[in-house]
């Protein structure tokens, strides 16, 4: 009988997952990267939506008063932008990159 998932455990041997052996100071560093990213691409969002608008963006989407094309276009560009620059910051801190063409993953 086969084991359900052993060639998924035997070819990730010798990878470290996310948050495995990673010291306090590193994982401190790596969630402050995060934050650090969210925020500043939420002002950066904010910022674009003013430039291309002319408006706020809705602080409430749910709110009726809002039109719903508006609050789905924000809330779509608003968690796009802020997880894409939150998980490209936490790969930044936490030491992760991108293997050269050719180059085995480690």
């Amino acid at each position: 009988m086969i084991a359900v998932g052993s060639t998924q455990a035997s070819s990730q041997k010798g990878r470290r997952m996310s948050g495995k052996g990673a010291s306090a100071s590193s994982k401190a560093i790596t969630a402050l990267a995060g934050a650090a990213a969210s925020f500043v691409a939420r002002k950066v969002l904010i910022f674009a939506w003013k430039q291309a608008t002319g408006k706020e963006p809705p602080d409430h989407p749910e709110d009726p008063q809002v039109a719903l094309t508006e609050a789905l276009i924000w809330g779509v560009v608003l968690g796009a932008g802020v997880s894409v620059a939150k998980m490209l910051a936490t790969r930044a801190a936490s030491g992760h990159r991108h293997p050269e063409a050719g180059e085995p993953p480690a």
